[in-house]
């Protein structure tokens, strides 16, 4: 256990004056820091934790621990004493608000209520003592409106009808306009939504509406939307959330109050300056609620400088201390400021890596924590397309960049409506006013995310940056209308459901239609078009250059490519591949090679099978010079032929149809007959296990032997011409040891026959695939016959799970991925405790057979990041992925050989 970590002791709450930054398993992320940040002396409204074991309790049991009432009641008790008031008193109320913060940050997706303690008896008392009736309405109407959706369940849009209501009866535009008379119905109209709705009065006593938030917002981590983004955000679900009481303090006390957000740097672009969002006479939740417009942070300079002074130099005591970019919440009550949250801030990928280098540069962090401070995944966004600007295009609107990217897509209004279309296929734009959290299934189901209102941490922000999606917010100058799913943009243009519109989260453009993409600049970088520190170069390549540099140097796995001819060799090796991982052999047989392939299958006899393998001899071995020429140098693995039979044989129903059509006009047709008989005889009821790999190398002689005789003379070839070819031969789905040894044996007599004809010395290792359970279970006995391994974790996983791929993913693979049972799918994240423990035992077995034995992997896991910090845990030696994915693979294996366990940037 760490030494920062608090025991396992029945203690279930804590003051903020009692924890740390590093308590966040036990207090949460905003509980922790709320300690960190009073610990270092910065205004922090006084308050307590009750830490995410009692949540545990709770959600285990259905009922709070028992010593919690008490615990709550001692924390409360000192509290009052600090303040001088009691919660909900008469005449000078204590009032307190309950929040959410579970270790990981989860914006928006669990509850939070404000006010606790307001009323129809304090409500008075506060107007009082802040000498502002309207004041004391406003935030008695809030209360119950949060308390009405959050704890009792009532319908959201019922408050929001009866406050546009009231704005009608008044003819305002916004709450602010509201005066307290009008507030006092409003209170009125609330409370009578609550009777009806929720069967009951709003709690009239301040310690059952606090008692209820808190067992509110431990529910609330089980709430569907808090479910759905842990599942994106692959969050584990046993975590818990802290619930954090705190002392209120106040923003809507008139123009001299407000509330805020701010970063100490762009969460966008990561550059450094005064970023973020200030709104007067407000609550924290309208600031990232999106519902009215904010000014920029700078603004508040000329409205309070003094709070901004103190603001500023708060900004740079946080980032030095947490030595990252930070989130901050702050509330300004009558020109008092008050800290009430900060955390390492979401971040787009590009900010991401410029904010990393950026702090080593600093002095702030080395290398090794700056790979941490960066992903694959990130990367992989930096290597999409953008828009291209030099196209003429119809730009209708502009607003705010809160999220990069080039996205397009059919305009959709509501959230089921983009879920449904894109589950058939359709790319969406979700358009709202602005987004809150109910909105998560359809922002996730989006390409991308437009709001008329909010800025760079409304909710849409916050979510869609910490999901990589691309979001544009803010854009005023579009009026969107949900109820008749349109959006009117400047000169009057309609924009209907449906109609396609492109968002550039980089620079905040909309435009009308379909806007064509170019290239990244990251991945012209990788192919060599641009280079760091030259004119054109721009800080992000510069940033991602630098940060794959810390790579390179410190990973121990080398990355090699999935690659079946020159081209894809060539652009892999300037993506940084360092070999071949997998040439798949059957690729060479495809469009007009087919047929002979075809005849081979079907040979009746000797000769028809020697014709059809001489004629395939040169094809294949002009495939391997120019494989052997683009990889000159590294290692080339090739895997012998492995198809399920039947992509190399024709359609049985087709040439059924044929054969029947012929018969019926008594036209010829003995070839068409010969074929159907031929195939029904091979025809198999499940290809993916029937006669594929080693199995067809067996069954039709001479295959395997042609296949290694064309990679052998390749090799002598280029030798020859004072090349440097690095073959290896790999055998799949092998199962047994013998099969190996049959196959090895006919291999070494067909590469000593080459090396005798061509009087050149040839060193081809000789290895498998293990993609089969049996293959891994006995891996100590086959490695007695191969070289090398590597592991085939497409078909192994498939084999493991029982599971034919291209049927369960579109089955019920979202049925499963939404009830939890798999956190990802096991075929994009290995599954670490069933096919990662054959994995595991198969490294190890082979190893105690032949110490010196290679292992990779070549299936689609070698591009996952996840996976790439799992084959480095477990000793391979490198892994292998499509070209694309190299520069990730090869960020991730620099991360999993820096890991720490310290750093954590959800």
């Amino acid at each position: 256990m760490s030494e920062n970590k608090a025991p396992h002791v029945a203690k279930f709450v804590y003051d903020f004056t009692e924890g740390n930054k590093d308590l966040k398993d036990l207090l949460g992320g905003k509980g922790a820091n709320l300690a960190e940040m009073t610990n270092l002396g910065l205004p922090v409204p006084p308050g307590f934790t009750i830490t995410t074991e009692a949540c545990k309790g709770y959600l285990e049991n259905g009922e709070e621990p028992a010593a919690l009432r008490d615990e709550v009641s001692a924390h409360l008790d000192a509290l009052e004493a600090r303040m001088g008031k009691k919660l909900g008193q008469a005449d000078d109320p204590l009032l307190v608000s309950v929040r959410s913060g579970a270790k990981f940050s989860m914006p928006g997706m669990m509850d939070t209520v404000l006010n606790i303690g307001l009323s129809d008896k304090s409500v008075q008392g506060l107007a009082k003592q802040a000498g502002d009736e309207r004041f004391a309405w406003d935030s008695y109407r809030r209360l119950i409106q949060m308390f009405g959706k959050t704890v009792l369940g009532v319908e959201g849009d019922l408050f929001e009808e009866a406050l546009e209501k009231a704005k009608d009866a008044k003819k305002v535009k916004v709450d602010t306009d509201l005066e307290a008379a009008d507030l006092k119905k409003l209170v009125t109209a609330f409370k009578k939504i609550v009777k009806k709705e929720a069967g009951r009065d709003f709690p009239q006593d301040p310690r059952e509406q606090m008692d209820l938030a808190i067992k509110a917002v431990f529910e609330s981590w089980n709430g569907d939307r808090a479910k759905l983004y842990r599942r994106q955000e692959r969050i584990p679900h046993d975590l818990g959330t802290a619930v954090n009481i705190c002392s209120m303090v106040f923003g809507n006390l008139g123009p001299d109050s407000g509330t805020g957000v701010a970063f100490t740097r762009d969460p966008a672009s990561g550059h450094q300056g005064v970023y973020g969002d200030y709104l007067q006479n407000a609550q924290g939740e309208d600031v990232v609620a999106g519902i009215r417009n904010t000014v920029p942070l700078a603004e508040l300079e000329r409205i309070d400088k003094k709070s901004y002074d103190q603001l500023m130099q708060i900004i740079k005591t946080l980032e030095n201390h947490y030595k990252d970019l930070c989130d901050i919440e702050f509330t300004i009550e009558r020109g008092q400021l008050w800290m009430l949250q900060t955390r390492v801030g979401k971040r787009t990928a590009g900010a991401a890596f410029r904010i990393a280098t950026q702090l080593v540069d600093q002095g702030l962090i080395d290398e090794t924590e700056a790979l941490q401070r960066v992903t694959g995944a990130q990367l992989a966004q930096l290597m999409f397309p953008r828009f291209d600007e030099k196209t003429k295009v119809e730009q209708v609107g502009r607003g705010i960049a809160a999220s990069p990217g080039a996205a397009v897509g059919k305009a959709v209004f509501d959230s089921y409506t983009a879920v449904k279309w894109s589950r058939s296929g359709e790319k969406v734009i979700l358009v709202r006013r602005e987004t809150n959290p109910d909105d998560l299934d359809g922002m996730i189901a989006a390409e991308g995310i437009l709001t008329s209102r909010g800025g760079k941490t409304s909710h849409a922000a916050v979510v869609a940056r910490g999901m990589g999606k691309t979001c544009v917010c803010g854009a005023e100058e579009l009026e969107v209308d949900t109820k008749r799913r349109r959006m009117t943009v400047p000169g009057g243009h309609v924009v209907e459901e449906g109609d396609v519109i492109s968002i550039d989260g980089s620079t905040g453009k909309v435009y009308l239609g379909e806007v064509p993409v170019v290239p990244s600049p990251v991945v012209e970088y990788f192919e060599g078009r641009m280079h760091p520190g030259a004119d054109d170069a721009d800080e992000l390549v510069e940033a991602v250059h630098r940060m794959m540099a810390f790579a390179d140097r410190k990973r121990r796995l080398r990355v090699r490519a999935n690659a079946d001819n020159a081209e894809d060799a060539l652009r892999a090796r300037r993506f940084g591949a360092q070999g071949i991982g997998l040439c798949r052999t059957e690729h060479m047989f495809l469009g007009e090679r087919r047929e002979m392939v075809e005849k081979l299958i079907l040979a009746d006899t000797g000769e028809e099978r020697e014709a059809a393998l001489t004629e395939l001899l040169p094809l294949q071995k002009k495939d391997f010079v120019e494989l052997f020429e683009a990889m000159d140098g590294l290692p080339v693995t090739i895997r012998l032929l492995d198809p399920p039979l039947h992509e190399f044989l024709p359609d049985i129903t087709e040439l059924s149809v044929r054969v029947a059509l012929a018969e019926s006009r008594q036209e010829p047709h003995e070839n068409d007959l010969r074929l159907l008989q031929a195939v029904h005889r091979l025809h198999e009821q499940n290809p993916m296990l029937g006669l594929r790999g080693v199995r067809l190398g067996l069954v039709i002689p001479g295959l395997f032997a042609m296949q290694v005789r064309a990679i052998a003379e390749a090799a002598a070839e280029r030798k020859n011409a004072k090349g440097d070819p690095r073959a290896e031969i790999m055998i799949p789905l092998v199962g047994t040891v013998q099969e190996l040894e049959i196959v090895r044996e006919e291999a070494d007599k067909v590469i000593a026959e080459v090396q005798a004809a061509t009087g050149t010395e040839l060193k081809l290792a000789i290895g498998t695939m293990i993609e089969l359970p049996r293959a891994a279970l006995t891996a100590g006995q086959i490695a007695e016959a191969a070289e090398f391994f590597s592991f085939g974790t497409n078909d192994l996983t498939q084999t493991v799970w029982g599971f034919s791929r291209d049927d369960v993913e579109a089955s019920f693979f979202t049925a499963y991925l939404e009830k939890g049972i798999f956190g990802v799918s096991p075929f994009e994240t290995i599954d670490k405790d069933g096919v990662g423990s054959l994995v595991k035992l198969a490294a190890e077995a082979g190893r105690r057979t032949r110490p010196d034995l290679k292992l990779g992997v070549c299936g689609e896991h070698g591009g996952d990041p996840e996976s790439v910090h799992f084959f480095h845990e477990v000793g391979l030696d490198y892994v292998s992925c499509s070209p694309f994915r190299i520069p990730v693979a090869r960020l991730e294996a620099g991360r999993a050989a820096t890991q720490s366990t310290g750093s954590d940037h959800r």
